[in-house]
């Protein structure tokens, strides 16, 4: 007899080729969505009707980023990395899914595992368009020759949310479900916060906006500024939580972003098969974020 979980599970993974297709609908520029097919391609979340156990985690972050305040960092880059598209970035993008601890801190690299990009070729025209890497685009040398930004951020996070979270598919379809179904972009734009050049918002007034569209808080991440990040929080069955914990323990959260801050546009970086224009700062930054 299947438990409640078991059939929540089903349910997220029936929903999400639906609401990736929403992504075009909801979305700027979206151009493809993932075939309905795609959540057949995975392995089943736990088979013979063995029982899953929560993971040694308290919650979920979903790390969004603005590109405009990480890309005009960037000098040059090779062609995959999101600051070098032709046309600017105007809508957040994916950073990570991040397990988290209530205490503040969150497990890292939690199981040694090899990634299998063949499990997420469903999904490559929605992440290599809304979960660019916004750092490096060189797998030789990238986050150690590991390959692209998706490993670091799997390797990194994803093996923490074993087992509620199976593999690299359950991993980054959760991710999109949950971005796709909690659009910041749009929410803000639909309260008319938008890039502009040198218009500033207040920070409370983003925040509020968010947490009324959605029913839960937000934490903000700040730089020169800017705004650099929008994080949302979630409990374990991924329904909105505040960011209470996050905010109160993360540096450079909600508390160190001035009253006011910008969502800065920038232009597309010279195209170079480097990364020496990708600053030591802004590389010692992901790190530090994830």
């Amino acid at each position: 007899m299947e438990t409640r979980r078991h059939r929540r599970g089903r349910k997220k993974r029936l929903l999400l080729p639906l609401s990736l297709l929403c992504l075009v609908v909801l979305l700027p520029g979206a151009l493809l969505a993932p075939s309905a097919s795609a959540s057949s391609s995975s392995s089943p979340a736990a088979g013979g009707g063995r029982k899953r156990r929560w993971a040694e985690f308290d919650y979920y972050v979903l790390a969004l980023q603005w590109p405009g305040t990480i890309c005009r960092q960037t000098s040059n880059c090779c062609e995959t990395n999101g600051c070098c598209r032709s046309k600017p970035l105007k809508w957040f993008t994916i950073h990570g899914l991040w397990p988290q601890y209530n205490y503040g801190g969150w497990p890292s690299c939690c199981r040694p595992t090899r990634f299998n990009i063949n499990k997420i070729l469903m999904l490559m025209p929605i992440l290599e368009k809304y979960w660019p890497s916004l750092y490096c685009g060189s797998s030789s040398t990238c986050f150690g020759g590991r390959g692209p930004f998706w490993v670091h951020e799997w390797e990194t996070h994803g093996t923490c949310a074993y087992p509620e979270i199976q593999d690299e598919y359950d991993y980054f379809s959760t991710a999109l479900y949950l971005y796709s179904k909690y659009n910041a972009t749009k929410a803000l734009r639909k309260a008319h916060i938008r890039p502009a050049s040198g218009r500033k918002y207040a920070v409370g007034h983003i925040v509020a906006v968010i947490e009324y569209a959605f029913g839960a808080m937000p934490s903000l991440v700040c730089k020169n500024g800017s705004v650099q990040e929008l994080r949302l929080c979630f409990h374990k069955d991924y329904q909105p939580r505040d960011c209470t914990f996050e905010t109160d323990k993360a540096p450079n959260s909600r508390s160190q972003c001035p009253r006011y801050v910008t969502f800065p546009s920038y232009k597309p970086s010279v195209l170079a098969n480097a990364t020496e224009g990708i600053s030591d700062q802004a590389i010692g930054e992901l790190h530090a974020y994830g």
